[in-house]
């Protein structure tokens, strides 16, 4: 195996600059992984206009092509990562809740080199196996089915009779949410989904849910024209301080449940009479937990064709500034780079 491979280093600024990558061995408990696709998040805008002294990435599919002593996979299997190399032996990991680790090592793509680089070194705990998959499909997985589908188990903790639902943003995680609404809901309940691109609501409307164009409507109004008095969950994926406050207008008046996924901006309200007269909640939801995945990847077996719409674009490695323009130009759905399509 090469010493070293070409990467894409992000300088600042929206430069991507390629320079060789030395390719680490294994240690002890890891993977060497050689990556075959990376989804562009929206959390990758920090590191590609400030620059990032790692190699970004953290929606990553590839397979093992080098084991360290104390491993069990078998070189060659395909899987994907996640995101937080957690600890495993904190409270928070002996409960399950590996999404709130008390000692990570890393946050893969952030703290420690991802997946927009050929070769990912994993520790063989964050890395799950994903069998028959091609890599472009199982990064949907990682944020767009397993941010999405632990946000609806935050919701339903908080009430389990959810008839109604309503998103704000038709980004990857907003039709994340829409999708994953309509497999774990059922398709009997309507899910209202609000944003101002036009090809993104049209990308949730045929994931069946119901658009709703932000410049001409709130979300609260069209809930009143199908009927309803509001929605029992409200689901926040912009991170925006309005789109928050249109969701707390947007609940039903008594039990309904916001949750906010975006990271960004604040939210206000009355104690009194918006959350306890009412008893609604208000919950944050941070990534999923890694025990998610494997009820997802049987979703995902099952819902192959229908997931599959929310992937719009795929860009090999060399047409990363492409990938990454067309990304934050906000028409798009998931976008994938992808190392080689062989």
């Amino acid at each position: 195996m090469a010493r070293s491979a070409p990467a894409p280093h992000f300088r600042g600024g929206g430069r991507i600059e390629f320079g060789d990558r030395a390719v680490p061995a294994p240690g002890p408990e890891q993977l060497l992984l050689r990556v075959r696709a990376n989804a562009i998040c929206g959390s990758d805008r920090e590191q590609y206009h400030q620059g990032s002294v790692v190699i970004p990435g953290h929606e990553t599919a590839g397979e093992v092509v080098a084991t360290g002593s104390g491993t069990t996979t078998l070189p060659g299997t395909a899987g994907v990562v996640f995101l937080m190399d957690f600890c495993g032996r904190c409270r928070s990991c002996r409960l399950g809740h590996t999404n709130q680790c008390l000692d990570k090592r890393a946050d893969m793509g952030f703290t420690a080199d991802g997946g927009y680089g050929p070769y990912e070194l994993v520790h063989e705990t964050n890395f799950f196996a994903t069998p028959g998959i091609p890599p472009a499909e199982a990064t949907l997985l990682l944020d767009v089915m397993g941010t999405s589908s632990h946000a609806i188990g935050r919701a339903q903790h908080a009430r389990i009779d959810l008839e109604s639902v309503g998103i704000a943003g038709a980004g990857p995680i907003g039709l994340g949410l829409a999708a994953m609404c309509r497999l774990i809901l059922g398709p009997a309940t309507p899910v209202l989904v609000s944003d101002i691109s036009e090809c993104r609501l049209e990308l949730a409307e045929s994931l069946g849910a119901v658009a709703v164009r932000a410049t001409d409507d709130s979300l609260a109004a069209a809930a009143r024209r199908l009927g309803f008095d509001g929605v029992d969950a409200a689901f926040d994926s912009t991170g925006r301080q309005a789109a928050r406050q249109g969701l707390l207008e947007a609940l039903t008046a008594r039990r309904g449940v916001l949750v906010c996924v975006g990271h960004g901006e604040g939210l206000q309200l009355d104690v009194s009479t918006q959350l306890i007269a009412p008893e609604r909640s208000i919950l944050g939801s941070e990534y999923f937990r890694y025990d998610e995945l494997s009820a997802n990847l049987q979703r995902l077996r099952e819902h192959r064709a229908y997931l599959g719409q929310i992937l719009t674009h795929r860009f090999t490695v060399d047409r990363i500034d492409e990938a990454f323009a067309t990304f934050l130009a906000g028409h798009t759905g998931k976008v994938v780079v992808e190392q080689d399509r062989s």
